[in-house]
């Protein structure tokens, strides 16, 4: 090991600093940190071309740390060699003395990755496992649209292995040929509980990543002469996996006794710990505080300059993408509007696209026939696409990512580790509600309301939603919205319906975040409602001002976070009666528009009108409304109900 001694010494002094600042946060993952010790020193010290003053450089090599939860090793790294946290405008330069904050409230460094909090090094949040390969292959494809030659490593668990998502990610590699992700398994035979199954073994692993095409590289991953060679070697046709064996707790020898995952030492233990990594280092020789770094600093690459992306106009668009008739006869779903405006946004090269194999039924078909360069197909691997999704947002473009908002209900747990990260990241769910009717329940997705609304109440470190949800309710506002979610930083999930319905609004009608439309001004009852049930809603106000001489005031909700006090002045001006209507379950415009009326001093009382059974196969969209209870004739019965009991 004589040619890398200086590195062998400079791990024992960051072993050192993992083993203190675990100890001194009460909790962490020190054992497995010095098993990947030696990996992230190669790479921080000698492989990587970066600026550790810089994290912000968008041209530099990245490394994502899928196995988050060892991330003091590269805590250690990176304030040893004195790099930069923060924000931009407000930069702090790392020291061991930050270090021992590790897991405290006010500091930058969080138990696991966690970049919006204050360490930009990373661009992806980890520690849900398995979703890191993912976010190294969407960096990647970025990198290819931009022309960047940049590297991405990432470093993965073997226990981590057993997750699905790791080979959904390594398939989409092989698919993409992305040459510039190094997959890295920190193979140290551990888990959380006990030994990795041997399923996950290094032998085990290394087979499978050759049969799924990866040039796979074995070795002592506490070994320079061997890990150098493997981390420098050039990609040829094929992407290189490196399968790295490691020992869990490496050079301390109370953590070799048992599995201590999770587990600190005491305040007790940790001279004994720091004498055993001495020890390693006397055998090795050489001066532990040397400088070792031999950095390259790749040139900055200059970020796009932000102007507002266009679609142009829905006309236009419309025939770009060959629908002209569709525009003429002001009848289109708006699954398929979402695909128009996608293909016009697409003339920007900063916007790209993926989705999970159903690309002609989210008309995501539409990006992909005009902007191939710039579509990366997913295939059926929701989670996978959600999380290459977050790195092609860390990478700098604008993606959005579509499917069946059924399937992305498979990417729950990626949506929020991608919020984390406050990925600039669009969501589309197509065929939502119940209005598909004849596919039946297992492709209807009635609880993603819930999910996204909870995000819309939270906010981002820039005290924005966190997530922002759109439900338009024909083509010109999912047009129109779809062009707003390019021009909104952030999280947005916009969710569109099989049916074509008629255009309900004009093609100047403006849209906004957080915003409703008041379609019908009536004095006797409000109905608030969005998407697919608009169309309904409209039905059964004609059906109650026929009957009954009522008139209801129409409200089109089709954002969320929702200006509720405004809708909520609404309702007080119809008699204090509000119905909302919506073709899911409880927990959303429901929770919203009650939610805002609990907290008002109005009186409003706020009437609901959902899904309350499981739904099942119905030939046409009326069908199903019939066998639910949400026909135009159930809401105009309910409405005048709730006249009748308000006189």
């Amino acid at each position: 090991m004589g040619q890398y001694s200086d590195l062998d010494r400079k791990v024992i002094k960051l072993g050192k600093m993992v083993v203190r600042m675990c100890t001194a946060a009460g909790s962490g993952h020190p054992s497995s940190a010095l098993s990947i010790l030696h990996l992230t020193t190669a790479l921080m010290y000698r492989v990587m071309r970066y600026d550790p003053k810089n994290p912000w450089n968008t041209g530099a090599d990245r490394l994502v740390l899928s196995e988050g939860h060892a991330v003091p090793a590269v805590y250690a790294c990176y304030a040893e060699l004195g790099g930069v946290a923060g924000r931009q405008d407000a930069p702090l330069t790392l020291t061991f003395d930050d270090c021992l904050t590790l897991r405290e409230s006010a500091s930058v460094l969080d138990g696991h990755p966690n970049p919006p909090q204050g360490f930009p090094f990373f661009d992806a949040a980890t520690g849900s496992l398995g979703q890191g390969v993912s976010a190294a292959a969407g960096l990647a494809c970025a990198a290819r649209v931009q022309g960047s030659d940049k590297q991405i490593y990432v470093i993965v668990g073997d226990g981590e292995s057993r997750e699905g998502q790791i080979y959904e990610a390594l398939d989409f590699i092989i698919d993409h040929k992305l040459t510039a992700v190094r997959v890295i398994f920190n193979a140290n035979g551990q888990a959380q509980s006990d030994y990795v199954s041997p399923q996950q073994s290094a032998e085990a692993l290394t087979k499978k990543l050759e049969a799924f095409g990866f040039d796979v590289k074995v070795i002592d991953g506490h070994n320079f002469d061997e890990i150098m060679p493997a981390l420098t070697a050039p990609a040829t046709d094929k992407p290189i996996a490196i399968v790295a064996k490691t020992v869990k707790g490496w050079g301390v020898n109370e953590f070799l006794t048992s599995n201590y995952h999770g587990k600190t030492l005491e305040e007790s233990q940790v001279a004994a710990a720091l004498a055993d990594l001495d020890a390693k280092g006397a055998e090795l020789g050489g001066d532990a505080d040397a400088d070792v770094a031999q950095l390259t600093t790749p040139q900055a690459r200059e970020a796009d300059a932000y102007a507002e992306v266009s679609a142009g106009t829905f006309e236009e668009a419309c025939q770009y993408t060959g629908n002209d008739k569709a525009f003429a006869a002001k009848k289109m779903s708006t699954r398929k509007a979402y695909g128009v405006a996608l293909a016009a946004l697409g003339r920007d090269r900063r916007v790209t696209a993926m989705d999970g194999d159903v690309r002609g039924s989210t008309f995501a078909e539409y990006f992909f026939k005009k902007h191939p360069e710039r579509f990366f197909e997913a295939r059926i691997a929701e989670q996978n696409m959600i999380s290459a999704g977050a790195g092609l947002a860390a990478g700098g473009t604008i993606p959005f990512v579509s499917s069946f908002a059924k399937f992305i209900v498979r990417g729950y747990d990626q949506i929020e580790m991608a919020a984390i990260s406050e990925a600039n990241l669009k969501i589309s769910g197509s065929h939502a509600g119940i209005s598909l009717a004849a596919d039946g329940p297992s492709q209807m997705a009635i609880t993603d309301l819930a999910f996204f609304r909870s995000m819309a109440h939270a906010k981002r470190t820039d005290g924005a939603p966190i997530c922002r949800f759109f439900q338009p309710s024909d083509a010109i506002s999912a047009f129109k919205l779809t062009e707003l979610m390019a021009n909104v930083e952030g999280m947005c999930y916009i969710r569109t319906a099989r049916p074509d319905v008629p255009f309900i609004y004009d093609e100047n009608e403006e849209f906004t975040v957080g915003g409703y439309k008041h379609l019908i001004d009536g004095e006797d009852l409000a109905i608030v409602t969005s998407g697919y049930m608009v169309h309904v809603a409209m039905k059964a106000a004609a059906l109650i001002e026929e009957r009954s001489g009522l008139r209801v005031s129409l409200i089109d909700a089709y954002s969320m976070p929702l200006a509720t006090d405004e809708i909520l002045q609404i309702g007080d001006d119809c008699r204090g009666q509000i119905l909302v209507v919506e073709d899911n379950y409880a927990g959303g415009i429901v929770d919203e528009i009650a939610q805002a009326a609990a907290a008002s001093d109005m009186g409003v009382m706020v009437h609901p009108l959902y899904l309350k059974k499981m739904p099942k196969s119905a030939k046409t969209p009326e069908d199903i409304l019939a066998q639910v209870g949400l026909t135009a004739e159930d809401i105009a019965a309910a409405a005048q109900r709730i006249f009748d009991m308000s006189e």
